[in-house]
């Protein structure tokens, strides 16, 4: 569904990601893993748009995303959250899952919206409450449901679970299981914590200074592999 292949991006001067291909099957859960700063969230950025290539293509089936702006891509049926949630607090709760609706109009954005209500029960009793009041894990709830507006067939998730109590970590894994094999969604995940990685995800790549240094099933991760490049 989703192809990397030959990659390469920048900051500056600093080569970032090096000859970088990867492969997300349709229909399957990829966690893209590595030590922070390897280039998972570049990765992540370039396939949105939200940072140029200097080389290579990036390809959804059939679409040339790398020719694409970032809107457009979104278009596409990508659906995406980014790090840090980037929702918008002074806003309310309503009116940050409604941003969606100015692509997904009409029926069908209702009932997008209605189903996020349904996945994420917290969010329908806070709908009057700023976002920027919302706990952490609320706020992924809230993040991960803006992106759900679009009625994505494809969805990124850049660390998730990042700051987030257990119990909604919990949550949030049980909310990806259930994208991805109840309702088909082909995902994407920037995942560090290793046990959820496992739980959720069947395919992973390694990254390891900007390079994809190892991939596979995911039960095919061995201990060797998270030594060398997962353990801190």
């Amino acid at each position: 569904m989703l192809s990397l292949q030959g990659v390469h991006q920048y900051y500056g001067e600093s080569h970032t990601l090096w000859d970088l291909a990867l492969e997300v099957p349709r229909g399957s859960c990829t966690c893209l893993m590595g030590r922070n700063g390897v280039g998972k969230t570049t990765t992540l950025k370039c396939i949105m748009g939200l940072l140029p290539l200097r080389e290579g293509e990036i390809r959804l089936d059939d679409t040339l995303l790398s020719a694409l702006p970032a809107e457009a891509r979104a278009r596409r049926g990508i659906g995406y959250v980014p790090q840090g949630r980037e929702i918008f607090p002074t806003l309310s709760v309503d009116e940050n899952l409604r941003i969606g609706l100015a692509v997904n109009r009409g029926a069908t954005g209702r009932r997008a919206y209605e189903r996020v209500l349904d996945t994420f029960p917290v969010l329908r009793q806070m709908l009057r409450r700023r976002g920027g009041d919302l706990s952490g894990g609320q706020q992924q709830q809230l993040a991960v449901g803006r992106a759900l507006i679009l009625e994505p067939t494809f969805l990124i998730l850049d660390e998730p679970t990042e700051g987030i109590q257990p119990n909604i970590v919990q949550e949030i894994g049980d909310t990806i299981v259930r994208l991805n094999r109840q309702m088909e969604m082909t995902v994407l995940l920037v995942e560090q914590k290793l046990p959820l990685a496992r739980r959720v995800a069947d395919r992973f790549y390694v990254l390891d200074k900007g390079r994809a240094v190892a991939n596979g099933a995911m039960k095919d991760l061995d201990d060797a592999l998270v030594r060398r490049y997962l353990t801190v």
